[in-house]
């Protein structure tokens, strides 16, 4: 019984979800502890790393992808990985976890945005509406809710960069469409992981020389353990089995409770408050989500 439900793809992708909501608490709980980019390079080595001891034939068949398509490959992994990861901490210096979380949510929406501008898709009314609603929810969560920060432009610089990197993510989750083809979702993840740990090696070297890197403290060391095995490694293998089993629209419920997991660990581990304005602006990203991706993309 036990083996079942360790296997049931309802339970994964919930584990997912909560792996993931846990990495803006990680990010949060980082500050102080182990800077952005010492963060982000022993997190995609050490991911990299445990993948090549338990699943070496993965780590073997990714490879030979470099000698296929090596520029689309380190783009994708700049994108999606070393440079998402690392503004990502950078951004949790100066925001709130409940804000790394429902930002994020908001990945969803800059996807249908670029889909359009790309081509890829055609744009209905109702769609028009639930991106409006979405658009209005983020709006709401970084001014706080409050019309005088729209006015002065003042906007928390860790919320801006939020938005920049869930352009930067949809991007990356648009250019998934021309990965190549017949290759197992762990086997291209571990090329990504590659790809992360070798391009964040520049950065780390400007954190470095710029004297701002922070070497793990003890704390730091088990932040960097979190990040490395649960938000990284086991969450895509779980991510990747339970799509599998329901498919990738029964499986997108989980983007829907990745920010409802993080603003409830945001109260319970780090004491942070919860304004009206997280709650408009959760209720807002998420409902128009639902109501653009319910009409569907022509």
């Amino acid at each position: 019984m036990i083996s079942r439900l360790l296997t049931n793809p309802f339970l994964l992708l919930t584990l997912t979800a909560l792996a993931w909501a846990g990495n803006t608490i990680a990010g949060r709980l980082a500050v102080g502890e182990v800077s952005p980019m010492v963060l982000t390079t022993l997190r995609w080595v050490i991911s990299f790393t445990l993948m090549g001891l338990f699943v070496r034939a993965d780590v073997a068949r990714a490879l030979p992808l470099f000698r296929q398509r090596p520029l689309y490959l380190t783009l994708m992994g700049i994108i999606g990985f070393t440079g998402f990861n690392a503004i990502y901490y950078v951004a949790a210096h100066y925001t709130s976890a409940a804000n790394l979380g429902i930002m994020q949510s908001s990945t969803p929406l800059f996807v249908m945005i670029g889909a359009v501008l790309l081509g890829q898709s055609q744009v209905n009314l109702a769609q028009v509406i639930g991106l409006a609603i979405g658009l209005a929810g983020v709006l709401i969560v970084v001014t706080t809710g409050r019309w005088e920060v729209l006015h002065n432009l003042a906007f928390n610089i860790g919320d801006l960069l939020l938005i920049l990197i869930s352009a930067m993510y949809a991007g990356y989750s648009l250019g998934l469409r021309h990965r190549p083809q017949g290759v197992p979702g762990l086997t291209f993840f571990a090329a990504m992981a590659l790809v992360a740990a070798i391009t964040s090696l520049p950065p780390l070297i400007g954190e470095i020389v710029a004297g701002k890197a922070i070497w793990p403290t003890q704390r730091g060391w088990l932040i960097v353990a979190y990040v490395a095995v649960l938000p990284s490694l086991l969450a895509q293998v779980w991510y990747i089995r339970g799509v599998a089993a329901l498919g990738a629209a029964r499986s997108g419920y989980i983007f829907y409770a990745i920010p409802v997991f993080a603003s409830v660990m945001a109260v319970v581990f780090l004491g942070e408050p919860f304004g009206w304005y997280h709650a408009a602006g959760l209720v807002l990203v998420l409902g128009g989500i639902a109501f653009a991706e319910r009409f569907g993309i022509n």
